[in-house]
């Protein structure tokens, strides 16, 4: 069973499969060489289905996910030097993620997180070991705790806290990692990999963690019955998200969330006919996102 009942009867999955012992991920890689012109384009490839069968091919849960269940994620790889000789690379990753919104073709993205840290190594041809309890390389390690992140936000978005299974697995992955430091570091880096685990599990950001249940289970899941209705409902997550970031200020975990939902949110209050509204959330999230003020002005004009 995946996730939750209330996720499972929310989408009405009434199909019953032998065959629902798929894995959780359905993970698109990318990966832009082109900063190492004399990379050759087999290593490219043979590192794109290597991280590929990684993420895809592995179960990261104990839950059942049919085809049409299955997690859509991106990760982005930028090598930005190194080569196949050494079999080191630095490099850069985007990953995002997205979860379906009830009654509609609409995917909601749930984390858009950039790594500017996602140095490793891997030679052609070798498979990526990874053990649960242990670090071993500073990929597996690497591709092992975004999945875990993925999952966390994916399991929050469907039933209150449900993905702190997958937050405490994340962080046994980083304390295991810290060692390596890099985007491993403890302390220097609010925007590292460390910090965004952190967050996740720390307990002054819970209440953050709550609304973020609130925003999609009670709010984009219902959001065309009434939207009017959901707008407000938005406007109070937006309040209790304002007082956690006076606990945490500039938090990477909201400011993830922001980066995320940016543009959705900009289409939810543009689309109002409440300019009152439309003001009250232009005012909150220039207050809660500053740097996109301007963006999020076209929510009155």
């Amino acid at each position: 069973m995946k996730r939750t009942l209330t996720h499972l009867f929310a989408f009405l999955l009434v199909f019953i499969s032998i065959h629902s012992h798929g894995q959780e991920l359905m993970a698109n890689v990318t990966i832009d060489a082109t900063q190492i012109p004399n990379i050759q384009t087999s290593v490219v490839t043979d590192m794109k289905q290597t991280i590929s069968r990684f993420l895809n091919d592995r179960k990261w849960s104990n839950d059942e996910y049919l085809t049409e269940e299955k997690i859509r994620c991106n990760f982005s790889i930028m090598l930005t030097s190194g080569n196949s000789a050494n079999a080191s690379y630095t490099a850069t990753l985007q990953v995002q993620a997205t979860r379906p919104v009830y009654g509609t073709s609409y995917e909601s993205i749930t984390l858009n997180f950039f790594d500017k840290n996602f140095n490793f190594d891997l030679n052609m041809g070798q498979p990526i070991i990874y053990n649960d309890n242990m670090f071993t390389t500073d990929l597996s390690s690497m591709l092992a705790f975004y999945a875990n992140i993925i999952l966390a936000v994916d399991y929050d978005s469907f039933s209150k806290l449900g993905g702190q299974p997958f937050i405490e697995k994340a962080n046994t992955i980083a304390n295991n990692a810290v060692q390596a430091g890099g985007g491993w570091a403890t302390s220097g880096d609010p925007n590292n990999r460390y910090a965004l685990i952190y967050n996740l599990n720390s307990q002054l950001l819970l209440p953050f963690r709550n609304q973020f249940y609130i925003y999609h289970r009670e709010v984009l899941d219902n959001y065309l019955k009434d939207p009017d209705k959901e707008r407000l409902k938005i406007i109070e997550v937006l309040k209790t998200i304002k007082e956690v970031n006076k606990l945490v200020p500039y938090s990477i975990l909201l400011r993830t969330f922001f980066l995320s939902k940016r543009d959705e949110l900009i289409n939810i209050f543009k689309d109002s006919k409440n300019a009152e509204l439309k003001t009250q959330a232009f005012n909150l999230l220039r207050e809660l996102d500053a740097l996109n003020t301007e963006r999020y002005s076209t929510i009155t004009k």
